[in-house]
C-alpha cells in the first residue's frame, strides 16, 4: 500500500478507478465536481481505461449509469445536493431494475434558502428508494466503502445500487492521509463484476423493470427489492469481515467509540462524528462515563445492531444534521422506531438537530449536549428537542435583518 494525502472527492475518484470501473456518466455539481475531473483527467491520459461521458443533467446522467449496468459493465457516477433531486425520479426507479451500480453523494444542504455547505437532508431524501446507503466520516473511509459498494452491489443475493456519502467542504475538499491499496489487491477483494442473467443481450430480448397493471404483481416486486435490502445486512458484514482480513481495516456498519462502559452516548452520523470522538476523550478525562455511536449503514437499517450497541445505556443524544419539517430530526425518530418495544432499550433519548447548512457543532456544544443528557438520566425526564443556536448567532441574524429594512426602506420598499 502507498500513502497520500487526498481530499475526500480525490479519495473517491481512487475508489473509482480501483475498483476498475468501465463506465462513468457525469454531470458536475458542487461540492462534487473534482470527483468527476480526476476521473476525466485518468481517463484523458490514459492512467484508467473506462470510459467517462458527460451528461445533459443529472437525471439523465442516472439513467445511462443504470441502463449500462444492465448491459453487464461497472459503473459510477457522483453528484450532490440539487442534483440529487434533479435525479430523484431515477433514484427510486433504479433499485427496481435489480442492477448493481455505485453513485457517491457529497451531501450538500438543500434549497430554499440556497446554501453550498453541507448537511443531510440531501442523502436522507433517498432512504426509501431501494438504493442501499454508506455514510462515510473520513477520506480513507470514502474509498474503502466504494469498494465495500461494488461487492455488496454486485453480489447475486443483493443485485442493489449503492450511494457512498461523504458531507461537502468538511470532508470532500478536506486533505488527510490515505492509504491506497496496491491494484493488485482491490482486484483481489473485488474480482471483474460477472453480470451473470442481468445482462440484456440482443440475441436474447428480455423486458426488464416493465409497467405492471393490478396491486398484486407491483408489491411483489416492491417487497422483492424490500427482502434483498434486508439480506444485504449479513451481506455486508460478510464482505466487511473480508475486507478487514485483507486491508487490516475494519468498517461495520456501526462504528462504536468508548461504549462498553458508558451510561451516556452521542448517536450520529457523518464526519462531524470525528468531533464527537474528540468531546468524548475530554469528557472521560472529567469523569463522564459517555461514548459514541456512529451509524454507517443507513440503509438498510441495522435494527438489531443499534439494539444491541445502546442496551442499557442511561441516554442517548441523537445529534441530526437534518430537519425534517414537521417532524424533526430523522434519525431521532429512526432510532426510537428500532428502540420501540426493546426491553433493554435506554429509557431516554433526546433529540438535538445542529450542523444544517454547514453550521459547526462546537466542542463546547457537545459538552453541554452531555449536561443536558446527565440531567435527563439523572431526573428520568427527556428534555424537548433543540436546535442548535448561539444567542451571538442570533443576534447577528437579527443585525442583518435591521440592515435589510434600512436598505428596503431606503429603496422604497416601506417596512
Amino acid at each position: 500500500m502507498t500513502r497520500q494525502l487526498l481530499t475526500g472527492n480525490a479519495a473517491a475518484a481512487w475508489g473509482a478507478r480501483l475498483a476498475g470501473v468501465d463506465y462513468i456518466p457525469a454531470f458536475p455539481i458542487t461540492p462534487q465536481t473534482e470527483i468527476i475531473e480526476t476521473l476525466a483527467s485518468w481517463c484523458n491520459n490514459g492512467a484508467m481505461p473506462g470510459r467517462l461521458v458527460m451528461l445533459e443533467s443529472e437525471h439523465s446522467m442516472l439513467t445511462a449509469a443504470a441502463a449500462a449496468a444492465a448491459t453487464g459493465v461497472r459503473v459510477f457516477t457522483a453528484t450532490s445536493s440539487q442534483g440529487l433531486l434533479y435525479a430523484m425520479e431515477m433514484v427510486y426507479t433504479v433499485p427496481g431494475w435489480r442492477v448493481p451500480l455505485v453513485m457517491v453523494n457529497v451531501s450538500r444542504g438543500l434549497a430554499s434558502p440556497l446554501t453550498l455547505e453541507s448537511d443531510h437532508n440531501d442523502i436522507l431524501a433517498t432512504r426509501d428508494s431501494g438504493f442501499l446507503e454508506i455514510i462515510c466520516a473520513s477520506g480513507q473511509e470514502v474509498l474503502d466503502s466504494i469498494l465495500l459498494a461494488y461487492r455488496l452491489a454486485e453480489d447475486p443475493r443483493v443485485r442493489l445500487p449503492v450511494i457512498v456519502n461523504m458531507d461537502g467542504f468538511t470532508l470532500s475538499f478536506t486533505r488527510e492521509p490515505v492509504e491506497l491499496p496496491e491494484p493488485a489487491q482491490a482486484e483481489h477483494f473485488l474480482p471483474p463484476f460477472d453480470p451473470e442473467n442481468i445482462r440484456f443481450r440482443a440475441s436474447k430480448p428480455i423486458s426488464q423493470a416493465v409497467a405492471v397493471l393490478g396491486g398484486g404483481a407491483y408489491s411483489y416486486f416492491r417487497y422483492e427489492t424490500h427482502l434483498a435490502s434486508l439480506e444485504a445486512l449479513t451481506v455486508y458484514d460478510e464482505i466487511a469481515a473480508d475486507f478487514g482480513r485483507l486491508f487490516g481495516r475494519h468498517h461495520g456498519v456501526l462504528e462504536r467509540y468508548r461504549c462498553d462502559d458508558a451510561e451516556l452516548v452521542f448517536f450520529m452520523m457523518g464526519a462531524f462524528a470525528t468531533k464527537a470522538k474528540d468531546a468524548v476523550d475530554q469528557l472521560r478525562v472529567a469523569g463522564h462515563k459517555i461514548g459514541l455511536v456512529r451509524l454507517r449503514l443507513l440503509r438498510p437499517y441495522p435494527v438489531s445492531a443499534l439494539r444491541a450497541a445502546l442496551a442499557g445505556k442511561r441516554a442517548v443524544a441523537v445529534i441530526d444534521q437534518n430537519l425534517s419539517m414537521g417532524k424533526g430530526g430523522v434519525l431521532y425518530t429512526e432510532l426510537l422506531s428500532a428502540l420501540y418495544g426493546h426491553k433493554e432499550a435506554p429509557p431516554i433519548v433526546a433529540s438535538f438537530v445542529g450542523g444544517l447548512g454547514g453550521r459547526d457543532i462546537t466542542a463546547e456544544e457537545f459538552y453541554e449536549i452531555a449536561q443536558q443528557l446527565q440531567r435527563a438520566a439523572d431526573s428520568g425526564v427527556t428534555p424537548q428537542p433543540r436546535l442548535l443556536f448561539t444567542d451571538t448567532e442570533l443576534r447577528q441574524f437579527r443585525k442583518l435583518q435591521s440592515i435589510a429594512v434600512v436598505e428596503r426602506n431606503e429603496l422604497g420598499g416601506g417596512s
